[in-house]
């Protein structure tokens, strides 16, 4: 049985909390088999000692229904996880983001269709108002991580490439927010076909190698999931909070849920649910709630956390995502933008508040 037969079992281990297994996160350093004892040694950086014990126990289990074996010896090498902010937390202990934001907040999804990205745009033009009203303009970062679906400059009104400053790409601006985006640096004819350590190198480089300046808060749209790129989020980006974007139904409340959790298992704090096509207005002003209700407000008691917003479902929002104009910049006034920016300052307010000496 060679390394690679041991490394192909031990894709049954499942990290604690995600659904990737031990091997795909890069986390095995040797396999091998010697006069019928399997050796796999493992490094990872953690604080909470129950995941090592866990581990070990799955991996020896695993080791020892392959033919051949007749002991094991699994050895894991910890190391604690770093804290870079007195709130926030990370699983792999990587605190090399720069440290001239202030906040990084995750706006995150258990599934596609819910309208997260259209969120994250409206709420980070908002910031970008709310925050210029306070005579901070330009304080606010938009990094789109859905790599492989990275819709954000369309939203937003962006188009073309990055200027390169030295190792550094330069984040492209518009309303106020500076964004950095896949879509910035592919084709829109070439879909992106990558596996999970291309994913996260680039999710990597997005918080090292993008010179964002200073900014009060930086706003990060996340792929659906609890992938690749969330898991390199966390490694790579100490995250003061997470905001989970659900509609309400319950075919997107139970699967909002389940990325909650992964925030809670990962030491990242839940600001709230924000309940996206929350209702629709009629042009007389009644609400109907196409897609059931309650839903949000569900999901936010079974986290232990706060229903945030809910958003209405207008033809102004979705048309000002294809225009590249989201609807809190064509119409600040409307209901729709007052929603965003109470959200958003509810947000600050949150922030502020965790990072009280």
């Amino acid at each position: 049985m060679t390394p690679d037969d041991i490394k192909e079992a031990l894709k049954q281990v499942k990290y604690p909390g995600f659904s990737r297994d031990i091997v795909s996160f890069g986390l095995v350093r040797s396999a091998a088999l010697v006069d019928g004892t399997a050796k796999v040694s493992l490094a990872l950086a953690t604080s909470d000692p129950k995941i090592p014990l866990h581990l070990k126990q799955e991996i020896e289990k695993c080791l020892q229904s392959l033919p051949g074996v007749k002991a094991t010896v699994v050895d894991i090498a910890v190391a604690p996880a770093a804290k870079a902010t007195p709130t926030g937390g990370n699983l792999a202990g990587n605190t090399s983001a720069p440290k001239t934001i202030q906040y990084a907040v995750a706006i995150a999804s258990g599934k596609g269709g819910v309208g997260k990205s259209t969120f994250a745009v409206n709420l980070a033009c908002g910031l970008a108002q709310i925050l210029t009203a306070k005579g901070r303009p330009g304080k606010v970062g938009l990094m789109d991580c859905d790599i492989y679906g990275p819709s954000v400059p369309l939203m937003i009104g962006l188009e073309g490439r990055p200027m390169v400053e030295g190792d550094n790409l330069l984040p492209m601006e518009k309303h106020g927010v500076k964004v950095m985006s896949m879509g910035f640096l592919v084709d829109d004819n070439t879909p992106v076909v990558w596996r999970g350590p291309m994913i996260m190198k680039t999710i990597q480089q997005f918080v090292q190698n993008v010179k964002w300046g200073e900014l009060d808060i930086l706003i990060v749209d996340l792929p659906p999931g609890t992938g690749d790129a969330q898991l390199s989020l966390v490694q790579t980006l100490p995250l003061d909070g997470a905001v989970l974007v659900t509609t309400p139904q319950p075919a997107a409340t139970n699967v909002a849920r389940k990325g909650g959790l992964m925030f809670q298992k990962v030491n990242v704090p839940l600001l709230g649910v924000a309940e996206n096509m929350s209702y629709f207005l009629d042009p007389s002003g009644q609400k109907h709630s196409l897609f059931g209700e309650g839903g949000g407000q569900k999901t936010a008691d079974s986290l232990g956390t706060v229903l945030i917003g809910q958003v209405p479902l207008i033809q102004e929002i979705r048309a000002g995502g294809d225009a590249g104009k989201p609807v809190v910049v064509s119409s600040p006034e409307s209901e729709a933008a007052r929603i965003f920016r109470a959200i958003g300052e509810d947000i600050l307010s949150q922030l502020a508040r965790k990072h009280l000496p």
